[in-house]
Order: structure tokens, then C-alpha cells, then sequence
């Protein structure tokens, strides 16, 4: 049966993971952000998990690849193959009419950056494709009540990059976007095994090193035991074979720590250029953090050493940006200050 009206969709379009929203359904759609590609003709062989599970174990002829880096899009054709393989599939492919879709875009990208979201958008079969800044959907989807005349600071802190932003009355006040955030942590830990253990590790495994015994601040007791360990498994740099080492939670913190303060970096200059009014508000309320890296443990500990102002994950900090993008999708009225359009 023909639906008569146009399918509306808010999609997150992150460097890790895309998730995409449908009103008046919810998430339909959560899957990483990876093509694999052949290499000789460029044509999609698989998206999303399917693809993912061929990172960096692919033959010669097929390449799994991120086509979106630092929160932009770094392969215009293969992100316009992605979006339109993540439209049909929350759509159907028999679909009436083509589906109103609204994308979510790092607040610190240029007019160019902008417009490649947009046309890529069009092509993949929008009938008009739309454009909200992050830290905004992030707040939207956090619960902020953002439209009180009262500052509101959010970070979001993805795999690509990290939006901070002060909001008050709908609007955002001050913002700034670093591009270091998830995926940096991931190369310092592949970096560090290097290093120190001449111990090459792939990007899944560096990944999971990270979800498993990362730490952002370690108690006393951590730091004289060294905390919680794991096995990890890679090639040895020298001999070619492979091998195992075991892991600590103290060497990660090691090697994650001046990543953690480069993303720390972001709110710092957000919270030196907030107006005195909205400071105070943000003192009282504290900082929100959403974004699948501010749920690695212990970061907003970190943040509120930093800073000196209260910080705490949203709930579900995975998902606010999406919900966000879907519910600005189904009350476009209310946003469209905020929203760019074609």
C-alpha cells in the first residue's frame, strides 16, 4: 500500500556511525559509517556493518573506507552511494514520493563543506534535503529546554569531531569545532602499541581497547597497579609474526591523555568567549556531553577538572543527535531559524 504522503527523515551522519530517524517511527536505522568499494571500478560491494567487518581484512581488489573524515565529507560519490543505500533501506525502495531528509553537519564547516552535504542529499533521492548544525540537534535531542532565554552549553563529542556550543533562545551563542575527537583516540592507542611494544594493532582492535579499559582519570590505586588489563593481539613491527602483549589501564591512559586534553580544548574556548550573563547560567547548570566517545569512563570527571564546571553525559549520549535532527524534522516550523534548506 502506497503511502500519499512524503516520508520525513532526520539522519546523523557521523564519521563512526550513521543513524537515520523516521516521524513517527523513531531510530530505524543505526550502522557504521563504512563502504567497501572495488578497487579497479569503485562500485559499492557493501555498506554499513556488513562493511565494517571488512576493515582491514579485505583482498587486494575490494577497499573498505570511511567516506566521511573529521565530521566532513572527505569522498563525495561514495558518501552520495551511502546516503542512498541508508534512504532506500529506511524507506523501502518502493516508494511513492521521494522523502523530505534533514542532515546533521558539524557547526565549523565551510560554505563548500555545506553545499557537497547537500547536493550529495539531493542525489541520493531527496525531494528536499535540509541542514541543522550539530551541538543545535544535539541539544534538541539531550532534552535542553533551548528556546528559555538562559545559556545552555553542550559538546558533542563524536569520532570525527568535537562541537561545543553555549545555546540560548533557540539560537547558538558561541561554538567551536575541533576536529579531534573518537577516531584520534583510537589512532594514540594504535600509536602507543607501536611504540612501546613494536606491536602493530588494526583500527577494530584499537577500538575495542578503548570501550573496554580506557580510563580518563585513573584513582591512586589504578596508577600503582595498573588498573585493569587486557590481551590484545597484532604483528609484531619487527619480526612480521604475530603476538600477543597484555595491556594495562594505565598504558592507555597514557597514550589517550594529550588526546583528551586536545578535545577539552573546544569547550575551554567555547566557556572563554561565553557572554558573563550565559556563564553564570552555565555554572549553575553545568555541561552537558553527548556523543559516543563522552561515554568512555571517567571523560566528564575529566572535563570538570579541566574546566572547573560540572559536566555530565547525557542520557542515551549515543542517540541525542539523531533524536534531535528527527524531532527539529517534525517541528520544522519551530527550527526553521536554525535549519538550511534546498
Amino acid at each position: 500500500m502506497f503511502s500519499l504522503t512524503p516520508k520525513r527523515i532526520g539522519i546523523d551522519l557521523g564519521t563512526a556511525n550513521t543513524l537515520v530517524y523516521m516521524v513517527g517511527e523513531g531510530i530505524v536505522l543505526n550502522e557504521p559509517t563504512v563502504v567497501a568499494v572495488t578497487a579497479e571500478e569503485n562500485r559499492v560491494v557493501a555498506v554499513g556493518r556488513e562493511a565494517k567487518e571488512m576493515l582491514g581484512r579485505t583482498p587486494g581488489n575490494v577497499v573498505a573506507l570511511r567516506p566521511l573524515r573529521d565530521g566532513v565529507i572527505a569522498d563525495y560519490t561514495i558518501t552520495e552511494a551511502m546516503l542512498s543505500y541508508f534512504i532506500d533501506k529506511a524507506c523501502g525502495h518502493s516508494r511513492f514520493f521521494k522523502p523530505e531528509v534533514m542532515v546533521c553537519i558539524p557547526s565549523g564547516v565551510t560554505q563548500v563543506e555545506r553545499r557537497a552535504v547537500l547536493d550529495a542529499t539531493m542525489s541520493a533521492g531527496a525531494r528536499v534535503a535540509y541542514l541543522i548544525d550539530e551541538p543545535l540537534a544535539a541539544a534538541i535531542g539531550a532534552k535542553i529546554p533551548i528556546a528559555q532565554p538562559a545559556g545552555h552549553m553542550i559538546v558533542n563529542i563524536g569520532g570525527g569531531s568535537t562541537e561545543s556550543a553555549v545555546i540560548s533562545l533557540g539560537g547558538v551563542v558561541v561554538h567551536s569545532s575541533v576536529r579531534v575527537a573518537g577516531n584520534k583516540v583510537d589512532e594514540a592507542i594504535a600509536a602507543y602499541t607501536k611504540k612501546k611494544f613494536n606491536l602493530l594493532v588494526g583500527e577494530t582492535t584499537s577500538e575495542l581497547i578503548k570501550i573496554e579499559i580506557a580510563n580518563a582519570v585513573l584513582t591512586d590505586e589504578e596508577k600503582k597497579t595498573g588498573g585493569k588489563t587486557m590481551e590484545i593481539r597484532g604483528r609484531d613491527n619487527i619480526t612480521g609474526l604475530p603476538r600477543t602483549i597484555i595491556l594495562s589501564e594505565a598504558q592507555v591512559n597514557e597514550a589517550i591523555y594529550p588526546v583528551l586534553m586536545d578535545i577539552i580544548q573546544g569547550p575551554k574556548t567555547v566557556l572563554e568567549q561565553c557572554p558573563p550573563e550565559l556563564a553564570s547560567d552555565i555554572i549553575d547548570k553545568g555541561v552537558v556531553m553527548s556523543g559516543g566517545t563522552s561515554l568512555l569512563t571517567n571523560f566528564d570527571k575529566l572535563m570538570t577538572q579541566v574546566t572547573g564546571v560540572p559536566c555530565h553525559v547525557a542520557e542515551d549520549a549515543l542517540l541525542c543527535v539523531v533524536r534531535g535532527t528527527g524531532v527539529a524534522m517534525e517541528n520544522i516550523e519551530l527550527y526553521k531559524r536554525s535549519i538550511s534548506k534546498k
